[in-house]
């Protein structure tokens, strides 16, 4: 696909998977987990950037392959971006973002996009990508915030791990088990919960976590009943096991995200939602993409162990 530059330009309408900000353009290739960036990243651009590539993450599973190759970063703020979408996802099923910059493969890292790091070694402390000065932009997160994992034989640039090659970095993706990822589209309809707690219970089954199917279904049930009776719009339901814990998320197409107040007064109708899913997962938030959010959470089998009424 060809386009001309156009210096501060907005998304290109009727090309979803398309965007150009400022001059760094942004395309995603639906047939793989690529996505392309070209041109030049500032300030200005960053958040335009971190939204795209939030998006492309919300509507596939899996990891997703930042190429850099063609793109040269001018700020801080640019150069932050990819670790802040890193952490951002780090709770989300089955999700995550790698890098391809050539440069990493050379000593001195000469022409990169973005500053490297050492080379990751198995066994040592994980690079989280944190930038001083410079917070992760999130919705709403509760919990101790989730730490991106080390990916074994990947150079680390500014905290995301980073292939010379394309063909690398997409290896890397088909390590990932996305077998362990059930994905169920549900319209905002009476019914949607039910059929979501079915897919929960079945992935807690396959999984090895039937602890974890009484929980899961009682927060799934409050993430779906929120777009149903809120957001009105199509969802996609999520979940993934990771290490011991699982991992749920449901997608909508609503910009209002959700807020969480604490207790509910007793006079109150409705409105404990959020406090529920907030009582059985350690931790839980919700993600702004580019057409609507992502409410996630993450529940351990040892806390229902600790509590087993």
């Amino acid at each position: 696909m060809t386009a001309t530059e156009r210096p501060n330009a907005r998304a290109v309408a009727g090309e979803p998977r398309e965007a150009i900000m400022a001059s760094c353009r942004v395309e995603a290739d639906e047939s793989s987990a690529v996505v392309r960036l070209t041109g030049v990243l500032d300030a200005a651009g960053a958040e335009a950037v971190r939204l795209a590539l939030l998006t492309r993450l919300a509507d596939r599973p899996g990891p997703v392959v930042a190429d850099v190759t063609g793109l040269r970063v001018v700020d801080p703020t640019g150069r932050g971006v990819f670790a802040e979408v890193r952490r951002e996802v780090a709770d989300w099923p089955a999700a995550d973002l790698l890098l391809c910059d050539p440069a990493v493969d050379r000593p001195d890292h000469t022409d990169a996009a973005l500053p490297a790091e050492p080379t990751t070694v198995a066994g040592e402390p994980a690079v989280t990508g944190m930038v001083a000065g410079e917070p992760a932009v999130t919705g709403m997160v509760a919990g101790e915030p989730a730490v991106p994992t080390t990916v074994a034989g990947a150079a680390t640039v500014a905290g995301v791990p980073a292939w010379p090659t394309v063909d690398g970095a997409l290896a890397a993706v088909a390590a990932t088990p996305l077998a362990a990822v059930l994905t169920a589209d549900l319209a905002p309809a009476v019914g949607a919960a039910r059929q979501a707690r079915e897919l929960v219970t079945a992935g807690c089954r396959r999984w090895g976590v039937p602890t974890l199917i009484d929980p899961a279904c009682i927060a799934i049930t409050e993430m779906v009943n929120n777009v149903v009776a809120h957001a009105r719009t199509p969802m996609t339901v999520r979940l993934a096991p990771q290490d011991n814990t699982l991992h749920l998320a449901v997608r909508d197409h609503s910009s209002h995200l959700p807020t969480f107040a604490g207790l509910s007064p007793p006079d109150r109708a409705g409105g404990r939602g959020l406090l529920l899913i907030d009582t059985v997962a350690r931790r839980w938030g919700s993600s702004p993409v580019g057409d609507g959010k992502v409410v996630w959470c993450v529940l351990h089998p040892e806390d229902e162990v600790a509590h087993p009424g």
